[in-house]
């Protein structure tokens, strides 16, 4: 898209000036944009996507209002559908080059494997560009706290890409929560049911920390070096890629950071968590190639801002344990995973992305009214478009690092907690430190391959 001039300034610096003078001043959430004159003309952003095999597409699609002037992935094939219904974009699969020449970029939409998310993220926020990055916001704690950092001494506008948090139902829990539904909470039991056994989904089953024996030819159409970022080289195997790098540690940041993004989004909103104090975990085992196929994790947060210590109990490959008063036929969350919150005067649960809140048991949803709307509503809009919204009006986008960093960290921990078996795990999160087991603090910071770095 062509720029264009607003008193001196260029469109896209003018959205990212925009965004840094209001950012200081938002809260989590929309915001209504009371000032027209500050909105740029309503134009299609010019946008990149990198990765788009999987959920990207998905993204892509949401942001079809937008403009997509370039598109970018490793996989030629994998990507070939996104690569053809916009033969116009132009087309890269080295980031670094994409960022290189496309200088008039407003945003970047990145969906890759997790542990290429941080080093694609900072080189485009680095570069000046806005971006939406799929959940996990990273693939390490360390990442998580130095992209929030970033993005906010850049002043450019950020997202992560949990759908939940711009649902009318997150908001909904969160203003029972807050307003008292279910008096004062202390205890939080979130899970997801799915596992990743057979390990990966792959047909193919490691032994227990090992890697692939056989190593097949990389394909023709994929970037193998380029697909393994900042990852320790390792040969090309088809049970990484496309889908299976989940479940490895090197790629994956398993159940605990894909699907807690999702399910701990509205504990963390509605019950102001910071950073836990002591987590504790235990697993069917955790090696330092694999995630566990089912585990279960405990995080103890600190009193705050009124509301007292709160126990969030994590269930990968597992459901919730039935609490006393709740009958054997009523759902908590949704089959495949949600939450419950335990409250001196009663338990609410919710699904995966915090929609179809209600009370438990069921009865006492009989004439419950919830609390009157205090949280501005993203009606009809989603997450992408959302990012979009706080672009154009110069706000925060309501899952942007700052909050999306925090809650990322918290997953992070988890999956920490996960290499020491029955062991709490003290945490220092000024200082980014575990204060108690000195062998835990590797597992904070990834280190990357010569050549590449934040």
């Amino acid at each position: 898209m062509k720029q264009r001039k607003q008193g001196g300034m260029t469109r896209r610096t003018f959205l990212a000036s925009t965004a840094a003078l209001s950012a200081a001043s938002c809260a989590t959430g929309p915001r209504l944009v009371l000032n027209a004159a500050e909105t740029p003309p309503n134009e299609k952003l010019s946008l990149a996507a990198i990765g788009f095999g999987g959920m990207g597409a998905s993204n892509i699609k949401s942001l079809s209002g937008e403009q997509f002037v370039a598109l970018c992935d490793v996989d030629s094939e994998y990507a070939k559908p996104i690569f053809e219904a916009f033969p116009d974009a132009r087309r890269y699969t080295d980031y670094r080059e994409m960022l290189a020449a496309e200088k008039d970029l407003d945003g970047v939409v990145i969906a890759t494997p997790d542990h290429t998310h941080a080093v694609i993220a900072m080189a485009a926020i680095k570069a000046g560009k806005h971006v939406f990055c799929q959940k996990p916001l990273a693939h390490d704690l360390y990442e998580c706290r130095m992209l929030a950092q970033a993005a906010k001494e850049a002043g450019v506008v950020t997202q992560m890409g949990i759908q939940g948090h711009a649902g009318n139902g997150t908001r909904t829990v969160v203003e029972c929560i807050q307003g008292g539904v279910i008096g004062e909470v202390r205890e939080v039991h979130a899970f997801c049911s799915d596992s990743y056994y057979p390990w990966g989904h792959a047909s193919w089953s490691p032994k227990e920390g090992r890697v692939p024996e056989e190593t097949p030819p990389v394909p023709d159409t994929l970037k193998w070096d380029l697909w393994l970022g900042p990852a320790a080289a390792r040969p090309y195997h088809p049970c990484y890629h496309p889908r299976a790098w989940r479940a490895f540690q090197a790629f994956g940041s398993g159940w605990m950071a894909d699907r807690g993004a999702h399910t701990l989004d509205s504990a963390v909103w509605a019950l102001k968590l910071g950073p836990p104090t002591r987590i504790s975990a235990t697993s069917t085992g955790t090696s330092e190639e694999m995630h566990p196929v089912s585990a279960v994790v405990n995080f103890d947060f600190p009193a705050r801002e009124g509301m007292p210590p709160v126990t969030v109990t994590w269930y990968t490959g597992l459901h919730i344990p039935r609490p006393a008063g709740v009958p054997a036929g009523e759902q908590i969350g949704d089959p495949t995973g949600g939450l419950l919150y335990i409250g001196s005067e009663g338990m609410m649960t919710c699904d995966t992305y915090g929609e179809r809140p209600r009370l438990l048991p069921a009865a006492r949803m009989e004439g419950f009214k919830p609390p009157e709307p205090s949280i501005p509503r993203v009606e009809g809009e989603g997450i992408e478009n959302d990012w979009v919204r706080a672009i154009r009006s110069g706000t925060k986008a309501c899952a942007d690092f700052s909050y999306s960093g925090p809650l990322s960290e918290v997953c992070a921990l988890g999956n920490v907690a996960q290499h020491f078996e029955d062991t709490s795990i003290e945490w220092d999160a000024a200082n980014m430190t575990v204060t108690n087991i000195p062998d835990a603090n590797k597992y904070l910071r990834t280190t990357y391959r010569e050549g590449w770095s934040l």
